[in-house]
C-alpha cells in the first residue's frame, strides 16, 4: 500500500489586529486521515496550546504500517500560524507476507514565526516486523517547534522486530538536529546500556524555543537525559518499562522545557 497526505495551515489576520489560524488544505489517503478537532486542555501544557490555533488529529483507516507499504506525510504551517497535531491511537508496525520493509516518511515545514506541534501517538514494534522512519522538519528563522517520539518494542511479552528511525531537523537551510536510532533483532547490541538497557518504551521531546533562557531543566527522572544543543533548542530523551510510565516522564520534562515566546493571537 501505498498513500500520501497533505496538510497545511495559513494565519488570518482579524480587524482586531489578532490572527487566528485556518486550515488551507486538507488531503487525506488511506490510512492517513486527518480530522479537524477542537482544543483540547489536556496537552500540551501552558504555552505550547496557542489560542488561535488549528488542531488536527492523525487517525489511521487501516492496519499498518505493514510489510511493504510505504506512507507518507507532508505538513506546512504559513507565516505566523500555528498547529497543533495530535494522534488518535498508537501505530502497530507489523510484518508483511513477502518479508519487505515498511516506510513512512514525514516531512514537516515551518515558515517564520510559524509553530508546529507534532504529538503522534507510539509506534508499537510488533514481532518480525521490519519498518524504516524518517522524519525531516524545515524551519525557518523564527519557527517554533515541539515534536514527541514515541517508540513501543513489541507488545506484551513480545521480541520486537527491527526498527530504524531517523530524525533531521534544519533551519534557515542549515543542519540543527540529526539523530538515527535502531532497535530489533538485526541491529547488534540494541539491549546493551548504550541502548536501550533492556527497556521496552524510548521517547524524545525536541523543543525549538526562540529567545527562550539558555540553561536547561534538569531532567524529570534518571532513566531521562536533557541536553541544550544551542539556545532555544533542546532535547529530552528517556527510557522506561513501559508506555504509561515513559509518557509520565515525558509529560513531566515538558514542564521544565523553554516555551515559545508571547504571541498575539486572539480567538
Amino acid at each position: 500500500m501505498r498513500a500520501h497526505a497533505r496538510l497545511a495551515v495559513t494565519a488570518d489576520r482579524h480587524l482586531s489586529g489578532g490572527t487566528r489560524t485556518r486550515i488551507s488544505r486538507l488531503r487525506s489517503e488511506a490510512p492517513l486521515i486527518w480530522r479537524p478537532t477542537i482544543p483540547s486542555a489536556v496537552e500540551p501544557a501552558g504555552r505550547w496550546n496557542p489560542p488561535g490555533a488549528a488542531h488536527v488529529a492523525l487517525a489511521a483507516a487501516a492496519a499498518g504500517p505493514v510489510g511493504g507499504d510505504h506512507l507518507r506525510l507532508d505538513v506546512e504551517v504559513a507565516a505566523g500560524a500555528a498547529l497543533v497535531v495530535r494522534g488518535v491511537a498508537a501505530t502497530l508496525v507489523l510484518p508483511g507476507p513477502h518479508g519487505r520493509p515498511s516506510h513512512t516518511e514525514t516531512r514537516l515545514r515551518v515558515a517564520p514565526a510559524g509553530t508546529l506541534v507534532w504529538l503522534p501517538e507510539p509506534v508499537i514494534a510488533a514481532g518480525r516486523c521490519d519498518h524504516h522512519a524518517t522524519t525531516r522538519i524545515e524551519l525557518e528563522p523564527g519557527a517554533r517547534l515541539l515534536v514527541r517520539e514515541e517508540l513501543l518494542l513489541g507488545r506484551h511479552g513480545e521480541t520486537p522486530g527491527t526498527v530504524r528511525q531517523r530524525l533531521r531537523v534544519t533551519l534557515a537551510g542549515r543542519p540543527l538536529h540529526d539523530q538515527e536510532f535502531a532497535v530489533g533483532p538485526d541491529v547488534p547490541g540494541w539491549r546493551g546500556p548504550a541502548v536501550t538497557g533492556g527497556r521496552r518504551a524510548l521517547g524524545t521531546l525536541l523543543v525549538v524555543a526562540p529567545g527562550s533562557p539558555a540553561l536547561p531543566p534538569a531532567p524529570p527522572t534518571a532513566d531521562a537525559a536533557v541536553m541544550p544543543l544551542s539556545p532555544g533548542v533542546t532535547l529530552l530523551t528517556a527510557l522506561a518499562d513501559d508506555a504509561l510510565t515513559l509518557r509520565r516522564y515525558l509529560d513531566r520534562g515538558l514542564t521544565g522545557l523553554p516555551t515559545p515566546g508571547s504571541r498575539t493571537v486572539t480567538g
